[in-house]
C-alpha cells in the first residue's frame, strides 16, 4: 500500500513531514497554554506589528475568526490593539511586554523540538533538506509564520 520512509515520494514525504511538525507545533502550543493560532499569532507577532487584513492574509484566517484570536489575545494581555498611525479607520496587533516573553519562549521550545526531527540527518543532509524546503518555500510564497531558528 504505502513505501517505507526510505523511499517516499515528495507528496507523501511532505504530507507526512507537516504531520510531524504539526504535531510538534500542537505539544509546544499545549505546554505553554495556546492554541496552535494563538502560537502562530505570538511567532508573526514577533517579526513586527501588523495590521489586521495583513495579519489575517498571512495567517489565512477569515476577518471574523481572525478579531476573536485577537480578541481572546488581547484578554489574556498577550497583544494588544494600537491605532495605525496612516489610517485612523485601522489597527495595528503589537504583542505586549509580556506576550513577547510568552512568545519566545514559546518560539525557542517549538523550534528545538522541530529541530530534533532531523536529529538523525547528517550535516550536509541538514543544509541541503534547508535548502530544498527553502526553495519550495519561497516558489509558494509561503507567508513567513514562523521565522528562521535563532542561531546559538
Amino acid at each position: 500500500m504505502g513505501k517505507s520512509g526510505a523511499d517516499l515520494g515528495v507528496v507523501a514525504g511532505l504530507v507526512r513531514a507537516s504531520f510531524l511538525v504539526n504535531a510538534v507545533y500542537a505539544e509546544s502550543a499545549r505546554e505553554y497554554g495556546l492554541t496552535m493560532q494563538q502560537g502562530q499569532l505570538l511567532c508573526v507577532l514577533m517579526a513586527r506589528p501588523y495590521g489586521m487584513g495583513d495579519l489575517g492574509a498571512t495567517l489565512g484566517l477569515e476577518k471574523s475568526s481572525l478579531t476573536g484570536l485577537v480578541d481572546r489575545a488581547v484578554r489574556r494581555g498577550l497583544v494588544r490593539r494600537e491605532p495605525d498611525p496612516d489610517d485612523r479607520r485601522a489597527v495595528h496587533v503589537v504583542l505586549t511586554g509580556e506576550g513577547h516573553e510568552l512568545a519566545e519562549d514559546f518560539y525557542a521550545a517549538t523550534c528545538r523540538r522541530v529541530d530534533e526531527l532531523a536529529a538523525g540527518l547528517s550535516t550536509p543532509d541538514r543544509d541541503r533538506l534547508a535548502a530544498l524546503l527553502g526553495t519550495v518555500v519561497r516558489e509558494n510564497q509561503a507567508p513567513t509564520v514562523f521565522l528562521d531558528a535563532l542561531q546559538p
